[in-house]
């Protein structure tokens, strides 16, 4: 079963400066950070800021071939971790036929954002995260990843820094 979620915050780790996406469960307090690319943390961020660029970007690019063709993304799922890797799922359409095409999920996401397209967790990855720490080990539940589970479940819209571009 999947979860509806929302981008909750866009931020830099401070020990590695890599930017991390929150995601948040719409209807609930689970909370997801995703280590992303500098490229992609900008992708996402110029579109939740709705800068506009004088030509299409990579993932403009996409939707807009999509489109063209008579497709539509009908949503993206954020679908397993394994081995520290997130893995995610584009679902489109075109011409009554469903497509699922594999992505990562910044990518994933920054196409959702520019088709509007509603973003899912499915549950597993819920449960793979908990068990991993932030040095991408697993781990039995500590106290250190109880505390960063509580961090992240409390954190609000303004608990977070704009993303310097």
């Amino acid at each position: 079963m999947s979860i509806r979620v929302n981008i909750t915050g866009l931020t830099i780790d401070p020990a590695t400066n890599s930017p991390i996406i929150i995601l948040k469960e719409k209807e609930g307090n689970k909370s997801l950070p995703i280590w992303i690319g500098l490229l992609e943390a900008t992708a996402i961020a110029s579109e939740l800021e709705q800068v506009k660029f004088s030509r299409p970007m990579t993932h403009d690019l996409l939707r807009n071939i999509i489109e063209t063709f008579g497709g539509s993304i009908e949503m993206v799922e954020i679908c397993d971790l394994r081995d520290n890797t997130f893995f995610a799922i584009i679902y489109a359409s075109c011409n009554s036929k469903k497509f699922q095409i594999d992505a990562r999920p910044s990518d994933a996401i920054a196409l959702a954002l520019r088709a509007k397209a509603p973003i899912f967790i499915h549950e597993r990855v819920f449960e793979k995260s908990a068990n991993i720490d932030m040095k991408g080990q697993e781990v039995v539940k500590t106290n250190d990843a109880k505390k960063w589970t509580e961090v992240l479940e409390n954190l609000r819209p303004e608990d977070f820094g704009k993303y310097k571009m």
